[in-house]
Parts: C-alpha cells; sequence; structure tokens
C-alpha cells in the first residue's frame, strides 16, 4: 500500500494498480460465474417442466384411449343385457373425449409433430365414436345378429388399434422429444459446469496470487516495523546513555555547587568573619577610651559598631544559607527545627516543624537532600502561597525519608505542576530522583493550600556520596569572639 497526499489535504490510502486490476478480474469472474449459475438453474426448471408435461402427456392419451375403451365395453354390455345403464360411459365419453384432447392440445401446442399427431387421434376418436353409435343404431332396428354381423368387419377392430398405435405413436414421439431435450440439457449443463470450474479456478488461481501479494506485502510491513522497532531500540538506547549523562552531569553540578557553597562558606566565615571580629575589638577599645573626653566621638563609633553587628549578623545568616553548620555540627533534626523556627520569625508565618527522634541517622547526601527540599518548599511558600500556617513533617519510613511540606495557602495552578520554568520544583525533583527517590506537588486536604511529598532512599544509587560533599564545618576558635557565641541563625551576638 502507499500514500497520496496533497497539500492541505488527509493522506488518502488506496491499493496499487495491480491489486486492484486483480481484485476487479476477480469480482467478474464471479459475477459471469453466477450468472451461468442462474442460467443452468433456467435449463433445469424447463427440463423438469418438459418432464413433467411428458409425463402428463402420457397420462391425459393413457386416460384418452382408457375413455374410448370404456365406451365400446359399456355398449357391448348393452347388447349382451339390454340393459341401458350401461350406456353412460357411451353417452358421456364425447364430452370427456372433448375435454382430454383439449388439453392435449394445450400441452401440445408448442410441438407442431405432435399437434398434427393430434389431429389425426381426434379424428380416429371421432370416427371411433361414430361407429358406436352407428352399432348402437343398428342394434336398435336389427338386433343382435346384425351386430354380430357388423362385429365380424374387419373395419371395426382396425379403428380400434388404429388409436392405440396413435396413442403409443404419440407417447413414443413425447418420449423422445424428452430423451432429446434432457441430452441437450446434459451436454449444455455439463459445458456450463465445465465452465463453471474454469471460473473457479481462475478465480482460485488470482486469489492465490492476491495472497502473495498480500504476504510480501504484510512481509515488507514486518520487515519496516521490525527496522522501526530496532530505530526505536537504538533511540531508546540513546535516551538512556544520555539520561544517564545528564543524570552524571547534574550530580556532579549538585556536588560542584554544594562545595562551592561550603567553601564560600568558610572563606566567609574565615576570613571575613575573623576581619569583622578583629574590627568590632578594637571599635570597643577606642569607644572605651573616648567615652570620657570624646563622648560624641564615642557614640559615633557605638553607632559604626552596632552597624558592624547587623553585619556579622548578615554575614551569619549568608553562612547559613550557604551551607548550615547545624547540620553538620548538630544533625539534620536541629538543623531543621533551627531553620523553621528562623523562617517563622522572618516570615511572620506559623510554622510547625515536626521531626522523628531518629533523622539524625540519615547519611551527609540524603541529610542535605531534605534541608534544600524543605529550604526551597519553604522559600516558595514565602513568595507565592499566602499562606497563615505551614507544617514540616519528616518521619523514618521503612525505605527511607518521608518529608511532607503542607501550608493552607491560596496553593499551586495546575500549570505549574508540569511546567518547565519553575526552577525551585525542578530543582526539588532533581535533588529526590537523583538519589532515587520521589518528588510529588499536589493540592492539599479538600484542595486548599499545597502539599509537597518526598520519599528519599536511605541508600542512594551509586552510593551516597554521588549527589553530595562532605562538608567541614568552619572552626570555632578563641579569635572569633563573643559574635560567634551562638551560631543559630535567628539570634544575634550581643557585643557587650
Amino acid at each position: 500500500m502507499y500514500f497520496s497526499t496533497t497539500r492541505g489535504e488527509r493522506p488518502a490510502r488506496r491499493l496499487p494498480l495491480h491489486k486492484s486490476v486483480l481484485c476487479l478480474v476477480c469480482v467478474v469472474l464471479l459475477v459471469v460465474n453466477g450468472i451461468f449459475l442462474l442460467r443452468n438453474l433456467d435449463d433445469l426448471r424447463d427440463a423438469n417442466l418438459l418432464q413433467a408435461q411428458t409425463a402428463q402427456v402420457s397420462d391425459e392419451l393413457q386416460y384418452l384411449n382408457l375413455l374410448v375403451t370404456d365406451a365400446e365395453s359399456s355398449l357391448r354390455g348393452y347388447f349382451l343385457s339390454n340393459d341401458p345403464v350401461y350406456l353412460s360411459p357411451l353417452r358421456g365419453a364425447p364430452q370427456q373425449i372433448d375435454a382430454q384432447l383439449r388439453a392435449l392440445g394445450v400441452l401440445l401446442a408448442d410441438n407442431p409433430s405432435q399437434t398434427r399427431n393430434l389431429a389425426q387421434l381426434r379424428a380416429l376418436v371421432q370416427r371411433k365414436l361414430a361407429l358406436l353409435n352407428q352399432s348402437l343404431d343398428v342394434f336398435r332396428h336389427g338386433g343382435l345378429d346384425s351386430i354380430v354381423a357388423n362385429a365380424a368387419l374387419p373395419d371395426e377392430r382396425a379403428e380400434m388399434d388404429e388409436i392405440r398405435l396413435q396413442v403409443v405413436i404419440m407417447a413414443r414421439e413425447q418420449n423422445e422429444l424428452l430423451k432429446s431435450r434432457t441430452a441437450g440439457f446434459y451436454q449444455q449443463y455439463r459445458h456450463a459446469a465445465l465452465f463453471g470450474v474454469s471460473i473457479n479456478v481462475a478465480a482460485i488461481i488470482i486469489l492465490l496470487l492476491f495472497y502473495k501479494l498480500v504476504q510480501r506485502a504484510f512481509g515488507a510491513r514486518l520487515d519496516a516495523e521490525h527496522a522501526l522497532q530496532q530505530t526505536n531500540d537504538g533511540l531508546e538506547h540513546i535516551v538512556t546513555e544520555r539520561t544517564a549523562q545528564l543524570s552524571v552531569l547534574s550530580r556532579h553540578l549538585i556536588r560542584v555547587s554544594e562545595e562551592e557553597k561550603s567553601r564560600l562558606a568558610r572563606e566567609l566565615h574565615d576570613e571575613m568573619g575573623a576581619n569583622l571580629t578583629a574590627i568590632g575589638i578594637d571599635l570597643a577599645t577606642v569607644i572605651d577610651r573616648l567615652r570620657e573626653n570624646e563622648p560624641d566621638l564615642a557614640d559615633k563609633l557605638g553607632r559604626a559598631r552596632r552597624t558592624l553587628v547587623d553585619t556579622v549578623q548578615l554575614k551569619r545568616r549568608i553562612v547559613e544559607n550557604l551551607r548550615p553548620s547545624l547540620l553538620d555540627n548538630m544533625g539534620l533534626s536541629a538543623a531543621l527545627q533551627s531553620y523553621c523556627v528562623d523562617y517563622a520569625r522572618v516570615t511572620s508565618l506559623d510554622c510547625d516543624a515536626l521531626i522523628d527522634a531518629d533523622v539524625d541517622e540519615a547519611a551527609p547526601t540524603q541529610a542535605i537532600a531534605l534541608f534544600r527540599i524543605t529550604q526551597e518548599a519553604l522559600n516558595n511558600i514565602a513568595k507565592y502561597a499566602k499562606a497563615r500556617n505551614v507544617i514540616v513533617n519528616l518521619t523514618r519510613e521503612p525505605t527511607g525519608w518521608g518529608l511532607e511540606i503542607t501550608d493552607d495557602g491560596i496553593g499551586i495552578p495546575d500549570g505549574m505542576l508540569t511546567g518547565t520554568k519553575s526552577h525551585g520544583l525542578l530543582g526539588m525533583r532533581e535533588r529526590a530522583l537523583l538519589l532515587g527517590g520521589t518528588l510529588v506537588v499536589e493540592r492539599g486536604v479538600n484542595n486548599v493550600g499545597t502539599c509537597v511529598r518526598a520519599l528519599i532512599p536511605a541508600v542512594a544509587p551509586g552510593g551516597n556520596e554521588v549527589a553530595g560533599t562532605v562538608y567541614t564545618p568552619p572552626a570555632l576558635t578563641q579569635s572569633a569572639g563573643p559574635d560567634y557565641q551562638d551560631s543559630l541563625p535567628h539570634r544575634a551576638a550581643n557585643p557587650g
């Protein structure tokens, strides 16, 4: 099969020309065979009609002969008994014989030879009836002796023999006609049967050719499907390889990102923190010396020191956002609790953290992934949800860790659930998928708010080191000063 297409039209499916010709020839042969079968049925009907007609003609001739014989026998009975009752068959014979002759005339109307024979038979029968009536008159006038004398004449017996002979001739001719027509019908039927068999053989040959063509087309289709399947398998293999490469690249990017955040957090904490602490100590010393002699300058330096303290707090929040020190120093539970408390203070939302006691058993890779997913989800709630209450629930599941974050806000739009422009959702899903887990974002209970569900396996595919990095927390030395007496991000150090 092939497709013929034109611009702006749907493809039209049609058979090739040689297949269409084969189908048309097969249909024509079957139609011709059907026509010949109908003609054979008509011929068979004509043969049956002729046979029935022959049988009826024989019956009518036999009955006509019987009527003449009965008329003659009744007359003889009357001669012997002189009882008029015996004359009933003779008296009714003319009408019955005339009816029989008319019936025979109708049956033999299409046969001129038989029509002539029937005319001769009519004449013989009428003459026989006339002789019977004449014999009856002779008996009534001359008595039995005259009848015996007439019976001795050969002409009277010859009349009856001629009638019987004519009946036999007509019956034999009718039978010969039936035989000849039957033979002709047989020859015609034989020719028609041979022709029908030939048509059937030709139709079978055409069907076999058509079957071969269909089989060849089907084989070509199977070959094309096999080639297409091989191509699809090759494409699937390529897609699988590319997906694996992208997964490796994504893990690498996440690892590099976490390492870069850790490095930047260490630099901010160690270098900038030390410098800011030194500046704060110097400012405190200068303020103490100027407090008595230059109180105005001491006040200005006090304001500068408070600004410095705010800068230290800003630096601390940046460091905590880059890499939460509590996550490495005190575990996932403390880090999430602290982050939720700080989140509630900054956003003025009621944020409840329901954390299982054994979540600190999570490996560093799973811990940082759970923390980052929670961080991104809470940031999205603060930006878009317009919620009043947030619940963070982290539980230990048989196969890993289950995280559920729900809010009572306006809910996430349907287009954002599968949108490719929501980088935050894509990042959360990617972190879960890289660890062999799942992440689902859907409407909350009773279609209120949004619910983020993540399941992170206890062991990531390929090991826990592929999707994260081990973070070395900054050293809390004596040189850090009182500004780092508390590392929680929501608390400010007291400068003194």
